[in-house]
């Protein structure tokens, strides 16, 4: 099972959807929309509960965070967390296309607690709701409602005992991968233009984006990606939003240039036809008016999304090091 929507794009076969008479459109391994308009989840579905984790120390719980929507965060705190001591905040979008995975998922569980132990952050997980039962742009709205949450507890008075007495609330980074990329980017916009929080860097793991126009091997022997992608935005959105809508392209966006940090961390992936969206964005935030600096780490070999499914692998471990430098550097600057 590959472990994000954006995953299944990797694979070599031309062919990304299947079609039937009984199911009309189906992304192998990832979801099937049937004919009478059921939407079915075969993605994302094992979860991991929380508690502490063996291999790292780390312990996490989950919280809802609105009761009136149900929106749950799944919190880390490394076992090195003393109240001495205070933490860096990563808020962590997952992946999925805004259709399938969760933060609770088999997915993201290992991982984020990889990153909680390596990084020595407090991590918040935010558990959006999913379209197409819940259309874009409510993943986002659910993701402005958790970074609002977590600013809350600015003053170590908030709902949260975990980040009111270990949360650095000035040293607050938002990370995310594939469509959890997408939102990372458009909450830094709205932190920017609110000065909600203090975000000192974005990390963004093989971000999606699209665009009416194609680009690059778009035109060509990636047209059936492109094809695919399009469809999964149609889906997410219900066909209310077209390609160039500013939370997808982030061209089309006139506050680009109200990015609420000035450090961006991209990773990309060699063999993942998604690179070629991530190097546009780049060239994008570069020419928009927006005064900060990128670092970019390229994994060779490796393809969409492949530290979450193999996490010991020697390309995983060098991502999330340089994502723990990223964050640690930019902490140890007071």
């Amino acid at each position: 099972m590959d472990p994000s929507l954006g995953n299944m794009f990797s694979v070599s076969s031309s062919t990304y959807i299947s079609t039937s008479h009984e199911v009309p459109i189906e992304l192998h391994g990832n979801f099937r929309l049937h004919r009478d308009g059921r939407f079915e989840r075969l993605s994302g579905l094992n979860t991991i509960p929380a508690g502490t984790d063996q291999l790292t120390g780390v312990e996490s719980k989950d919280v809802i965070i609105s009761q009136e929507t149900n929106l749950l965060v799944r919190l880390y705190i490394p076992k090195s967390a003393t109240r001495n001591h205070k933490l860096p905040i990563l808020i962590y979008f997952h992946g999925g296309g805004f259709l399938t995975e969760s933060t609770t998922s088999k997915t993201y569980h290992p991982t984020l607690n990889l990153i909680t132990a390596e990084s020595n952050v407090i991590t918040v997980s935010v558990d959006y709701r999913l379209a197409p039962e819940h259309p874009i742009p409510i993943a986002h709205e659910d993701s402005w409602e958790a970074i609002k949450w977590v600013a809350n507890h600015g003053a170590g008075n908030g709902p949260e005992p975990w980040l009111n007495d270990h949360a650095d609330l000035k040293h607050v980074f938002l990370g995310a991968d594939s469509s959890g990329a997408n939102i990372a980017h458009n909450m830094a916009i709205r932190i920017g233009l609110s000065n909600t929080i203090n975000l000192k860097g974005v990390i963004m793991l093989h971000p999606y984006f699209q665009g009416t126009d194609p680009i690059g091997p778009e035109f060509g022997k990636d047209r059936d990606y492109k094809a695919a992608t399009d469809m999964v935005w149609k889906l997410a959105s219900r066909g209310t939003m077209e390609l160039d809508d500013p939370l997808l392209n982030p061209a089309m966006n006139p506050l680009i240039s109200y990015f609420g940090c000035s450090k961006i961390l991209l990773c990309v992936a060699e063999k993942d036809k998604a690179t070629v969206r991530g190097l546009n964005y780049k060239n994008v935030m570069e020419k928009s008016g927006w005064k900060g600096c990128f670092e970019l780490m390229e994994s060779k070999g490796e393809r969409h999304g492949f530290f979450l499914s193999n996490t010991m692998c020697e390309n995983a471990c060098a991502l999330r090091t340089r994502i723990s430098t990223f964050i640690n550097l930019i902490q140890s600057k007071v």
